[in-house]
């Protein structure tokens, strides 16, 4: 049998359930890291429940995406998760699937392991949105994922700390409410509102302008030029104000 045969006849095993994502739709990929729960507290003992190095890994990360070779205009991260919001017309490997999560997976997981120096892997799954809406109400999803998570995190190490064991410090929290986890805190010496808005809002990467001064070799003279930068914010807003940022970002790049 002939090479282009043979090519032929095995290439469609490989491609016959290559789905891609419509055009008009959004794409949102999210990544989680596997298995990070070990990776975090048994291999490499960061700080429970936030560690700023751990968060900078996950910065950096994200980040990384943002450059390599993908139109994302936002991304976002809490704990050991990543989403990232692609450019409406985004067109790259065709917007097949397969393609877009395995190499969001691939990158992932190889910048965060070398920022780490040990292993560390993520999964890649995507979500098509038909509208803004959508998508607002995926990104105000994780928000509030991420200020329930931080509330839990921190009742849950404040009992640990007490020397309760993990199924004890797990039981104590069943069935209370936020108010009372709140109080638990406070008994602690926490106030959950005062503690750094990145334990309960996750951080956001975004583009934005900034002018340069620039050199014009035709003319000899000093000129101002406009570039692009990623800004990373460790203060998002939270409820409606975040929705409000969302929608004003997705509706910028339209």
């Amino acid at each position: 049998m002939k090479f282009d045969e043979l090519d032929s006849r095995m290439r469609v095993f490989e491609t016959a359930h290559d789905h891609c994502v419509l055009p008009g739709l959004y794409i949102v990929a999210r990544l989680d890291g596997r298995g990070f729960t070990r990776l975090t507290k048994e291999v490499h003992q960061f700080e429970a429940p936030f560690d700023t190095r751990f968060r900078d890994l996950m910065v950096e990360t994200v980040e990384h995406l943002m450059n390599c070779g993908i139109d994302i205009i936002y991304g976002y991260t809490q704990s050991d998760e990543i989403s990232l919001l692609f450019a409406h017309n985004e067109t790259t490997f065709s917007r097949k699937l397969r393609k877009l999560n395995s190499v969001l997976a691939g990158e992932a997981s190889a910048k965060f392991s070398v920022l780490l120096g040990s292993l560390g892997c993520f999964d890649c799954r995507i979500s098509q949105l038909p509208n803004t809406e959508e998508v607002v109400n995926y990104f105000r999803w994780r928000n509030e994922d991420a200020h329930r998570n931080a509330l839990n995190a921190h009742c849950y190490w404040c009992l640990r700390r007490d020397g309760k064991n993990a199924t004890a410090a797990t039981s104590m929290m069943k069935g209370l409410s936020v108010a009372d986890k709140n109080e638990l805190l406070f008994q602690h010496g926490i106030n959950f509102n005062q503690l750094p808005n990145w334990h309960k809002r996750g951080v956001g990467l975004y583009w934005e302008e900034y002018e340069k001064q620039g050199f014009n070799p035709i003319k000899g003279e000093i000129v101002p030029a406009l570039r692009r930068r990623i800004k990373r914010d460790f203060d998002l807003p939270m409820k409606d104000e975040y929705s409000q940022f969302i929608a004003e970002l997705v509706s910028a790049e339209c």
